[in-house]
C-alpha cells in the first residue's frame, strides 16, 4: 500500500541575525553569479537519526537550532538578504537590511523514516513534503524584482529521525559556499552557541577579489537582462514530474573505483596518453554512471520505439570550482559563485560499446585536463552552448560534489544518515556526494521513469560484477 508522506506544520517563524549585528550592506553580483538566474532553486535534505518524541525535539533541540542559525547568519548574512533585480540597464545586487530574515518551518511526518532514507527506488513524490518552500519574488519600486535567498524546513519523524531541508537560490553562492554555511551552523549548534568555533571557517564576503581581465561582465550582464526582461512576478519553477518517476541512490565504493581506475589506465596506449588524462574516483564514477544511463535509456526505449541514431553525440556536463585555478588569486573561503563548466562529447555507439566506460572515462579525464589549462576560455559563450546541449535531450549534468563532505554536517546528534538533492527529480541532473562511510566511495542519486530505473539497476549491478 502506498504510504502518505504529508506533513503537519507545527510552527512557521522568521529567523534573523541578532539585532544590530550586521549593518545595511549591498553586494554586487559578478559574472560568476549571473548565469545562475537561469537555474532552478537548489533543494537539499539532511536526514538524521533522532530516537526521541516530537515534544522532546520542540523543547530541547529546536531552540538550540534557531539560536545557532541566528548567530551563524551574523557571519553569513547574505543568506538572510534579498537579491535585487532591476530592469535593464541596471545591475543586480544582494541587499541586506536590519530585520531581513529566512523562513523557518517546523513540521511533523508520520512517514516510515527508514523507507524515506533508503537507497532503493522510491517514488520521487515521497520526499517532496520535506522540501523547504522559498517565498515568491516581489516587485517593488521601479519594477525591481526582489528575490528571497533561502528557506528551511525541519521535519520531525517521531522517535525515528529529523530532516533539515533547505531551498536556496544559486545566484547567491555555489555549493562550496553553502556547505561552509551548513557546517558552520552545525558547529555553532554543537558548541552551544560559541562563535569562536568559526575562526577557521569564516566566509570571505568580498566580491572585489573577482577580477575581470578578459572583460566577461558585459556578456553575462546581457544574459541577466534577457532573463529579467522575460521573467514575471508570477513566474515560478515547474516541479511537475511523471507519476511513475522514481529516485534511487547507488554507491561506488573505493574498491570498485580502484579497479575501474586500473582498467582505464591500463588501456592507455602510451605514456603521453596517460599524462593527458585526469583519472580519479570522480572521473570513473561519472563515466560508469553515464554509460549505464545511456544503456538504460536505450533498453527502456526499445520496448516502445527505435533507439536514437548511433552517430548522435551525447553530452556530459561538468562544473569546476575555480578558486584555485584562475589567473588571479581567489581564497578558498570566498563566498559566492566561482564555478566554470564544460561539456564532454562522445558518440552513443561508443558509449554503449564494449569499452564504453573506458572511452567515457578517457573523454571526461581529457576534458578536465584541457579545461584546467584555460579555465575561463569562452565562458561567455559556453553558457548558451551548454543550454543548447541540455535542450537536445542527450545531455547528462551533475549536481553536488564528493568534495563537499556533506556527511560531516553534525549538529550534535551525529552525522547524517542520508543526504539528498531533490531538485534532480525534475531537472534531469545526477547528484554526487561522498559516501557516508567515509571510506572514499561516491554516492550517486538519480531520478528516472520506473522502466528506465529498472534497466539502470540491472546494468549498474552487472557492470560492478564485471570489475
Amino acid at each position: 500500500m502506498a504510504q502518505s508522506s504529508a506533513v503537519k506544520v507545527l510552527e512557521s517563524i522568521h529567523v534573523s541575525p541578532p539585532p544590530d549585528s550586521v549593518p545595511t550592506t549591498s553586494l554586487r553580483l559578478v559574472y560568476f553569479d549571473m548565469p545562475w538566474f537561469y537555474c532552478g532553486h537548489i533543494e537539499r535534505l539532511f536526514f538524521y537519526e533522532f530516537p526521541h518524541p516530537t515534544l522532546h525535539f520542540m523543547e530541547t533541540t529546536l531552540p538550540a537550532l534557531k539560536r545557532s542559525l541566528s548567530l551563524t547568519l551574523q557571519r553569513f548574512f547574505p543568506y538572510a538578504a534579498n537579491i535585487m533585480c532591476p530592469q535593464p540597464p541596471g545591475k543586480p545586487y544582494i541587499q541586506y537590511k536590519e530585520g531581513d530574515f529566512v523562513n523557518f518551518t517546523v513540521a511533523e511526518s508520520s512517514a516510515d523514516f527508514n523507507h524515506v532514507i533508503a537507497n532503493y527506488p522510491r517514488p520521487v513524490k515521497l520526499l517532496r513534503p520535506f522540501v523547504a518552500k522559498l517565498p515568491p519574488a516581489l516587485v517593488i519600486d521601479d519594477g525591481i524584482r526582489m528575490l528571497p535567498i533561502i528557506a528551511f524546513q525541519l521535519t520531525v519523524f517521531p522517535n525515528s529521525g529529523i530532516c533539515i531541508g533547505s531551498t536556496y537560490c544559486h545566484v547567491v553562492g555555489d555549493g562550496k559556499s553553502f556547505m561552509n554555511f551548513m557546517r558552520s551552523w552545525a558547529s555553532v549548534c554543537r558548541s552551544g552557541g560559541d562563535l569562536t568555533c568559526l575562526e577557521n571557517s569564516l566566509p570571505l564576503i568580498n566580491r572585489d577579489v573577482i577580477k575581470d581581465p578578459r572583460g566577461l561582465e558585459l556578456g553575462f550582464l546581457k544574459l541577466y537582462w534577457q532573463w529579467i526582461s522575460s521573467s514575471s512576478e508570477s513566474s515560478s519553477p515547474n516541479h511537475d514530474v511523471a507519476a511513475d518517476k522514481v529516485r534511487a541512490t547507488f554507491v561506488l565504493d573505493r574498491a570498485h573505483a580502484e579497479r575501474l581506475k586500473h582498467l582505464v589506465t591500463s588501456q592507455c596506449r602510451n605514456g603521453v596518453d596517460s599524462e593527458q588524462l585526469h583519472i580519479s574516483t570522480f572521473v570513473v564514477t561519472c563515466a560508469m554512471v553515464w554509460v549505464c544511463l545511456i544503456k538504460s535509456k536505450e533498453s527502456a526505449a526499445n520496448n516502445l520505439s527505435h533507439g536514437d541514431d548511433d552517430d548522435e553525440l551525447n553530452y556530459f556536463i561538468l562544473s569546476f570550482d575555480c578558486r584555485n585555478r584562475l589567473e588571479f588569486p581567489v581564497p578558498p573561503a570566498y563566498f559566492g559563485n566561482c564555478l566554470s563548466g564544460c561539456s564532454v562529447e562522445v558518440k552513443k555507439s561508443e558509449l554503449v560499446g564494449e569499452n564504453g566506460i573506458v572511452l567515457a572515462a578517457k573523454a571526461i579525464g581529457s576534458k578536465i585536463k584541457e579545461v584546467e589549462r584555460n579555465i575561463l576560455g569562452g565562458s561567455e559563450h559556453g553558457m548558451s552552448s551548454v543550454v543548447e546541449k541540455i535542450l537536445s535531450g542527450r545531455a547528462t549534468a551533475t549536481a553536488g560534489s564528493p568534495k563537499f563532505q556533506v556527511y560531516d554536517t553534525d549538529f550534535g546528534w551525529g552525522r547524517p544518515c542520508k543526504v539528498e538533492l531533490t531538485h534532480i527529480d525534475y531537472d534531469g541532473t545526477i547528484s554526487l556526494a561522498d559516501s557516508r562511510d567515509g571510506q572514499g566511495g561516491i554516492e550517486v542519486s538519480l531520478a528516472l521513469n520506473k522502466n528506465q530505473m529498472d534497466a539502470f539497476v540491472t546494468i549498474f549491478e552487472q557492470s560492478l560484477r564485471l570489475l
